[in-house]
């Protein structure tokens, strides 16, 4: 997770010999038309600091066509705003909602796109939405996950010890989690290893 891991994973794949980048993942909701499990095929990434990178149209226009034939018909106009830090709360989406009018928030959308635009490569996007804009993530489960996103199984133990009432998050941030990955295996299953991307 994180802008810097996202830039050198790019550069990594480049230097092995991509043709195109893509983002593929989970976003937040900064829209309530956005709900958990909704896919979102963004035509810009907008960073926190007014940088905005467009997507690329055919690209993104095939993965579309590619995902009507499925239940999981993304949400392919509008924008996601690619943040250093993540937001956890209902006040802190809200208020980047009417800042950046972005429908969704990632964390390294906008480094991949940056480094797309600098090697002159396509790139598209596709995040399922997990928390929805009046969802709050508990920042002591947020930092209990590594930087893959996966549970640090000592991490969360001292978490739930130290806050018992997190337990009590448990089951909804699971079921959002499970929405959004069941999303994410449609998208996979429908276009494949390159994401639909034809050179």
């Amino acid at each position: 997770m994180g802008q810097a891991a996202a830039q050198r994973a790019a550069h990594g794949l480049i230097d092995a010999g991509a043709k195109a980048l893509a983002i593929f993942g989970v976003a937040g909701a900064l829209d309530a038309r956005l709900r958990n499990g909704t896919l979102f095929c963004p035509e810009c990434i907008l960073d926190d600091n007014g940088r905005d990178y467009a997507t690329d149209a055919r690209w993104r226009t095939h993965l579309v066509q590619r995902l009507a034939a499925t239940t999981q018909l993304p949400h392919a106009n509008g924008s996601l705003l690619s943040v250093q830090t993540p937001l956890l709360t209902a006040l802190a989406k809200t208020a980047a909602h009417e800042r950046y009018a972005t429908l969704a928030v990632d964390m390294e959308s906008a480094a991949v796109a940056a480094v797309a635009r600098e090697r002159d490569l396509p790139f598209v996007c596709v995040r399922a939405i997990v928390d929805e804009v009046d969802d709050t993530v508990p920042l002591a489960l947020h930092d209990s996950v590594d930087a893959w996103g996966r549970p640090r199984p000592l991490g969360l133990i001292a978490a739930l010890c130290r806050h018992p009432s997190l337990w009590a998050d448990l089951p909804r941030l699971y079921s959002r989690m499970q929405g959004a990955t069941l999303a994410l295996r449609t998208v996979a299953e429908a276009t494949g290893p390159t994401l639909g991307w034809r050179a």
